[in-house]
């Protein structure tokens, strides 16, 4: 009998007390500033160094590149993450010289299938609605319509 009351005790103190859940669909969570969250990439500052590639601990990172016709250099072809396997460890983001992979806060990849985990070139350079405070003032246009 005692157990029962020292029970209904915590349950009517907790009770009291203010809600720690959150309606997660309805109001996304607000992820701290240095949250590492899915990258967004840049194609035109990638100088396809493939740093990143060789850099990743999961192989995740594919990246391709071809000569430019007229320039000394590469223009990037095809670059791609496979999240299934990447850890987000934010390390493609510190060895980029031209920081054309940034770190986003967006972290939701929630899908209903393995291989729509397989993110190319063109989703990557979207994902750009939370990027990190930190990295916000690089993709910000200045006048004359560069960044």
């Amino acid at each position: 009998m005692l157990g029962l009351i020292k029970g209904l005790g915590v349950t009517l103190k907790n009770m009291t007390k203010p809600k720690v859940t959150y309606r997660y669909p309805d109001e996304p969570l607000e992820m701290p500033d240095r949250f590492r969250g899915i990258q967004h990439f840049d194609p035109e500052k990638c100088i396809v160094c493939n740093q990143c590639v060789r850099i990743c601990p999961t192989d995740c990172i594919s990246l391709t590149g071809k000569k430019h016709p007229e320039k000394k250099g590469k223009v990037i072809d095809t670059y791609d993450i496979n999240f299934e396997i990447c850890i987000l460890c934010d390390l493609c983001t510190e060895v980029c010289p031209t920081e054309a992979i940034v770190m986003t806060n967006n972290y939701e990849l929630a899908v209903y299938g393995r291989d729509e985990l397989f993110k190319d070139l063109e989703w990557l350079n979207q994902n750009n609605t939370k990027i990190r405070k930190e990295n916000s003032t690089n993709l910000i246009k200045k006048p004359g319509g560069k960044k």
